[in-house]
């Protein structure tokens, strides 16, 4: 019954939900009552209805009692966030600083930190924490909440889900490769009150572009993982087999054309390219500020970088395409940023190396999230369980 309310962009009535779900009046009025003592939802103006008859009171999600905690494990930042069952961030916390500098489990500890004073802030608004949400740039078993493999922080086997656990005061902590959850929150969860930029009914990719560069796949309104859930790995596929060295160990590499720091460098801003000194003192730099400054401005140099960038994400996304038969890639982290350059290379390289553009093209979408959509996502994970899954939170 949640479901029908959680996908309704405004509220609906009891008959509504009946009608969706093919439950009886009766039943839907019962476990309406059930759900609105636990406040997992609230009754509010009544719904304009066709026909005879009052119009019934409109039933919608409550923010005031459940939320989760997202959590993005960046290479050079942590970002995490409050967010209520109404999908609204009800507080922020971000932490910046170069990982690949820090030991791991100094990593961890910072980020147990974060949790914990989120927590804190969710308890003073009188909420409870279902769950901690943990977006990874790698390879992770979203059993264990081990990290298998992040390159680009130099992590093996990491163990990340009890001491965030411990952080949250011991709730269930899920680990997910974050390109996974940029794609969860492209898909509007964990309410649809805005529409998405694409139809989650189709095929679509999700880009997160940063250090890294990673995906995250939709077909047919569901996430899809691959066999054992490390699908996506989009900033390791081979745009130029004689290229530059990986961190990954391989060579030509997404991301040693497209990803952030190769960007900048390309376009000869590697002062600029952010490190823990930098972005942790008052002599922080804005480096794709200055590159979109110098963009902006005509800098030869810059438009080059952000040309070859381009074509790059272009061809590696072409093959995916080609494999995946989806409808649309949606650029989102700096790609979205980058946008006015990097996007005529992409739909130029898909109008060329995608065989069904000429029957079907590909729409290419700016993500309008941001920044913060693994975050968003890994909280939505938490949620999204909530909402399929409320009776241990019902009251009797």
């Amino acid at each position: 019954m949640l479901t029908a309310v959680t996908r309704s962009s405004v509220p609906v009535s009891r008959a509504d939900v009946a009608a969706r779900t093919g439950l009886t009046k009766a039943t839907v009025s019962t476990q309406a009552d059930r759900l609105l003592r636990a406040r997992l939802i609230v009754e509010g103006e009544p719904v304009a209805r066709v026909g005879p008859g009052r119009p019934a009171a409109g039933l919608s999600l409550c923010g005031d009692r459940v939320a989760a905690i997202g959590l993005e494990i960046g290479v050079d930042h942590l970002t995490g966030c409050v967010r209520d069952l109404r999908g609204a961030v009800r507080h922020r916390a971000v932490a910046v600083g170069d990982h690949r500098d820090r030991q791991p489990a100094e990593v961890v500890r910072a980020a147990a930190d974060l949790v914990a004073g989120l927590r804190r802030d969710a308890v003073s608004d009188g909420l409870s924490i279902a769950g901690v949400g943990v977006g990874v740039p790698g390879l992770v078993d979203t059993l264990t909440g081990q990290v298998l493999l992040a390159p680009n922080l130099g992590w093996r086997r990491l163990e990340i889900g009890r001491p965030l656990s411990a952080a949250g005061d011991g709730v269930g902590v899920v680990v997910e490769n974050e390109a996974t959850l940029s794609a969860l929150a492209e898909m509007g969860y964990p309410t649809s009150r805005s529409e998405p930029d694409v139809d989650t009914d189709a095929g679509f990719v999700v880009v997160s572009g940063e250090v890294g560069i990673g995906a995250g796949v939709v077909m047919d309104g569901e996430l899809v993982r691959g066999r054992h859930g490390w699908s996506g790995e989009l900033g390791h596929v081979t745009v130029d087999a004689g290229g530059d060295a990986c961190g990954c160990g391989a060579r030509g590499c997404l991301e040693v054309f497209a990803g952030q720091e190769a960007i900048l460098l390309a376009a000869g801003r590697a002062e600029v390219v952010p490190t823990v000194r930098d972005l942790g003192s008052a002599r922080a730099v804005d480096a794709l500020g200055e590159l979109v400054r110098a963009a902006e401005a005509g800098e030869g140099t810059a438009l080059a970088a952000l040309s070859r960038a381009g074509t790059a994400l272009g061809v590696a996304l072409s093959s995916a395409v080609n494999m995946l038969d989806v409808d649309a890639v949606v650029l989102g982290g700096i790609y979205a940023r980058l946008a006015p350059w990097v996007v005529p290379q992409v739909e130029r390289e898909l109008s060329v190396r995608v065989l069904r553009s000429r029957l079907r093209p590909v729409r290419v979408v700016v993500s309008r999230i941001g920044p913060d959509a693994a975050m968003l996502g890994a909280a939505a994970l938490v949620l999204r369980d909530v909402l399929s899954a409320p009776v241990p939170w019902l009251v009797s």
